[in-house]
């Protein structure tokens, strides 16, 4: 039933096992001594993270933040909104955000200034999609999963209106569906 909305599947399950676990080598090796705090920024990103925490291979504690400049639509607003903070002090901590998509920049964009004035060692952003065709504000992520086609994308935490979070694949949502 939701895979007959799908056009186009661009990253099979498989795929995505893959990358992720490669992911999780780098972020163990490259934070091997310095104990991160892992943000996640939901709801996209929980499928992302659970996935991702299993091939971190180090000592590290996670938080979840819930920060929209979406609402129901399928463009940002603009204005950004945190509905959920995080739940301990990050001064001297290294903090990686975790986000689903990285698309208009918006969101990250605030998010990362807003976590800076908490003092923390440093703030890097590991997204399993990046958008870079529809960047709105000037913010790159540090560590990347795949470049995302210029598609609706939907599956694997991804949603349209809360929808089709549950694919195992990343894939384009037909357009009738959303317009």
């Amino acid at each position: 039933m939701l895979h007959n909305d799908i056009q186009k599947i661009y990253f099979t399950e498989e795929q995505i096992r893959e990358r992720v676990a490669e992911m999780g080598k780098v972020l163990t090796e490259e934070y091997a001594d310095k104990h991160p705090l892992m943000v996640g920024v939901l709801k996209g990103c929980f499928v992302f993270m659970a996935d991702l925490m299993r091939e971190v291979n180090i000592l590290c504690d996670i938080d979840f933040m819930i920060v929209s400049s979406y609402g129901s639509g399928t463009t940002t607003t603009g204005a950004v909104k945190i509905l959920k903070d995080l739940n301990q002090d990050i001064e001297g901590r290294h903090i990686v955000i975790i986000e689903d998509i990285l698309d208009s920049g918006v969101t990250l964009s605030y998010l990362k200034q807003y976590l800076s004035m908490r003092k923390p060692a440093s703030i890097k952003i590991c997204t399993l999609m990046d958008k870079p065709t529809r960047r709105k504000a000037d913010i790159k992520a540090d560590y990347v999963g795949y470049i995302c086609p210029d598609d609706f994308i939907v599956g694997y935490g991804l949603d349209y209106d809360e929808k089709y979070r549950n694919l195992p694949y990343i894939g384009g949502l037909k357009p009738e569906v959303y317009s």
